[in-house]
């Protein structure tokens, strides 16, 4: 995002992309398994307390890294970004290297917390048309209110941004994922926070398909 400033170097960059991630991944997580703690076996407000936590932590972390990496923190927004010409083609290895790692490790940090195996591969289904066509709207909406905000209101990104997740937990059947680094990452938790591999890999494909899609209406809109 032309937000991001180059004063601070590739290194810098690449180790903020791969803290904001692995905190938004213990957010989740964490939030989930606390979430499934106390409600009581109340799925809705389970569901509720983990979309609260996941969307302040995400206003939080962009408002915090956005001046110094852009604050993607999603492989999708870093293809999008290099691909619309806002990032150079070589970053994007250590932005999408360190935004998986990253997501891991944020990952292993909330199975440690709350006292579960630090890695295991989970064996929470998550399949079929409905869960893949919204993690498609889902990362569609995701960059669409990105692009549509960062560019001319940078101030209010990462409150846009919280909010649509926020919506996007409820409004979408695979509860927006929206971020192949959490696909990924979340095959390393067997609570119910957690996806199965081949899953997950439905996943990214269906979060790269919504990705592109969003790129391709904006440029549409940007041409004179």
């Amino acid at each position: 995002m032309e937000t991001r400033t180059h004063v601070w170097g590739q290194s810098r960059r690449v180790v903020a992309e791969g803290i904001g991630t692995g905190l938004l991944l213990a957010a989740v997580v964490g939030s989930a398994l606390m979430a499934e703690q106390l409600a009581a076996g109340n799925t809705a407000l389970a569901l509720l307390a983990n979309s609260i936590a996941t969307a302040g932590a995400l206003i939080a972390l962009i408002t915090t890294f956005l001046p110094i990496s852009g604050a993607h923190f999603n492989p999708a927004l870093t293809l999008a970004e290099a691909w619309n010409g806002r990032m150079e083609w070589r970053e994007v290895p250590g932005y999408v290297t360190a935004q998986i790692l990253g997501g891991i490790a944020g990952v292993v940090v909330a199975n440690v917390m709350f006292g579960n195996s630090a890695v295991a591969i989970a064996d929470h289904e998550r399949s079929g048309f409905a869960q893949l066509f919204g993690e498609v709207v889902a990362t569609f909406g995701l960059l669409a209110v990105i692009f549509g905000t960062a560019h001319k209101e940078p101030e209010r990104l990462p409150m846009v941004v919280g909010m649509y997740i926020l919506a996007a937990y409820w409004f979408t059947a695979s509860s927006a994922f929206a971020n192949p680094a959490l696909s990924i990452a979340r095959i390393f938790t067997e609570t119910n926070a957690g996806i199965r591999p081949a899953d997950a890999l439905a996943f990214v494909v269906a979060q790269l398909v919504g990705g592109t899609l969003a790129v391709l209406l904006f440029r549409w809109f940007g041409k004179k």
